[in-house]
């Protein structure tokens, strides 16, 4: 199990140290408020990528746990804000205007990041260790991942957002991380991320190499889409000499 950590670890050291991510302060108004506008789209397919993945699930206990991470992407029946509204909310606070939100569509990369991220969890649901796969997917692609470019960004929108003041981008980057080893997180934890490490550790431990190797692949393979997206912006580090 500890050399499954050190293999997770590496991968959101190369997500962190991805140009644009590393740079992103470095980056003209502009370039940063398209990365915005795009990564928009991937959070507005959030919500379904996960619904897709309880579909294809049949372990209860990981059913119950992403059953719960959805529900609180919509915090009650009483009308408060949804997650991508505080999200739109946050980029207001950055200086989006209303007009490029309602204009901008997303990117033929943005497309393929969102089509790749559908296809990867249907392709997860078609394998004997289903479960392993769609919960690992989730647990990576969808919060530790976030977590780790969400707190790269925080470094360009902290002079203008404080912790408090943000609604969405400093909580997801603060609860969505890694907090603890596969091996010791617990259904107590407070992160998204280390709720689903419960029940992927559960599979690693009775999967043998067999689940290792599933495990790493779809990590590689979440990282890859996710690597992709922001590939779409690297031109935008030639514009200021990087």
């Amino acid at each position: 199990m500890e050399e499954l950590d050190r293999f997770e670890d590496e991968l959101i050291e190369r997500y962190a140290q991805h140009p644009v991510l590393a740079n992103i302060a470095q980056l003209s108004d502009e370039d940063f408020t398209t990365i915005l506008l795009q990564r928009r789209f991937l959070s507005l397919a959030f919500t379904p990528a996960y619904d897709l993945a309880i579909d294809l699930l049949r372990d209860e206990e990981g059913l119950r746990i992403a059953r719960v991470i959805l529900r609180e992407e919509y915090p009650d029946s009483h009308g408060m804000r949804s997650h991508r509204e505080d999200m739109t909310a946050d980029m207001y606070r950055l200086g989006v205007s209303r007009e490029a939100l309602v204009h901008t569509r997303p990117t033929p990369a943005t497309k393929r990041a969102i089509d790749a991220t559908f296809d990867l969890i249907a392709d997860a649901g078609t394998h004997d260790d289903a479960d392993l796969r769609v919960l690992t997917i989730l647990r990576f692609w969808g919060e530790i991942l976030v977590s780790v470019e969400y707190g790269r960004l925080w470094e360009r929108m902290e002079p203008v957002l404080t912790q408090d003041g943000s609604r969405f981008y400093y909580p997801h980057h603060s609860h969505d991380a890694k907090g603890t080893s596969l091996a010791t997180a617990n259904l107590l934890a407070t992160s998204h991320s280390d709720r689903l490490a419960t029940r992927v550790w559960a599979f690693l431990g009775s999967g043998g190499e067999g689940a290792a190797d599933s495990f790493r692949e779809v990590e590689r393979r979440s990282l890859q889409i996710k690597v992709g997206f922001y590939d779409q912006f690297l031109p935008a580090l030639e514009r200021v000499g990087i």
